[in-house]
């Protein structure tokens, strides 16, 4: 596993064998080994993070290369960087976690799709909404889903405010990804409806299956067929963002295009 975590001037790396990327150092080999390095700002927060890695990997695997001082972190630093360090990003393989500044990016493989929108939902409703991610992840074995993920390209499918109408720039979307869909073989593919969490969640949980019923019938206007396709809606319960910002709530507000069994 390779992630790392760079807050303004501060650097954090953590790399282990199954985490991405192949290191030179040899204890790598083994599998389930991490190295922290970089700047952390004092010994607090070096403890900090060495504490979250040693419960999550074990005190055997990981390798302390912090250095510490020269760098001045954003408010409770320390904090965000232990709740980014969840249980889950064990389950992220060959991937690389950065944080610059609040903007934090991840990638790497996932077992599967759900699991690859979960990673970054609670990762999302952990922090303050100071912080942005964006979602790298690729469910493993999935190329047709690699190609859906890089046609909508973390866009999102815009409607009328308040309704199911889509609007131009929204149209035009999901004309792409039409193509996209066709190009492999028009599979099944469910569509999933996603809202932000202002106003009654009942109300909001019945929009974001309306938004995903009008992408289903024009993608079936478009000439998909009717029996590749599903919709259905989660309305605010999975996050990619914080609510608590304009910005957050745009990109909570999406249409998941996700393979059956992914």
């Amino acid at each position: 596993m390779k992630a790392s975590l760079l807050v303004s001037a501060i650097c954090l790396a953590l790399q282990t064998s199954a985490f991405a990327e192949v290191s030179s150092v040899k204890t790598l080999d083994e599998p389930g080994k991490v190295i922290a390095s970089g700047s952390v700002p004092d010994e607090a927060s070096r403890a900090t993070i060495l504490a979250r890695l040693r419960e999550l990997y074990g005190a055997q695997n990981v390798v302390d290369r912090l250095e510490i001082g020269g760098v001045v972190p954003p408010p409770n630093w320390s904090e965000n960087m232990a709740k980014i360090l969840a249980p889950n990003l064990k389950q992220v393989h060959k991937g690389q976690l950065q944080v610059s500044g609040t903007q934090i990016a991840i990638k790497g493989q996932v077992a599967n799709e759900a699991l690859r929108q979960q990673v970054v939902s609670n990762m999302a409703t952990s922090l303050n909404p100071t912080y942005s991610i964006d979602n790298g992840l690729v469910a493993a074995g999935g190329e047709a889903q690699s190609l859906l993920d890089k046609t909508l390209s973390n866009r999102v499918v815009e409607f009328e405010s308040g309704s199911a109408t889509l609007t131009a720039s929204g149209r035009a979307i999901l004309d792409e990804m039409a193509a996209a869909i066709k190009q492999i073989g028009s599979p099944k593919v469910q569509l999933i409806g996603h809202t932000d969490s202002q106003g009654n969640h009942q109300a909001n949980v019945a929009l974001s299956l309306a938004r995903a019923s009008t992408v289903r019938n024009y993608l079936i206007d478009k000439g998909i067929p009717v029996e590749s396709l599903s919709a259905s809606g989660a309305g605010p319960d999975q996050p990619v963002a914080s609510n608590d910002t304009a910005e957050g709530r745009a990109k909570n507000r999406r249409i998941e295009f996700r393979l059956a069994g992914q």
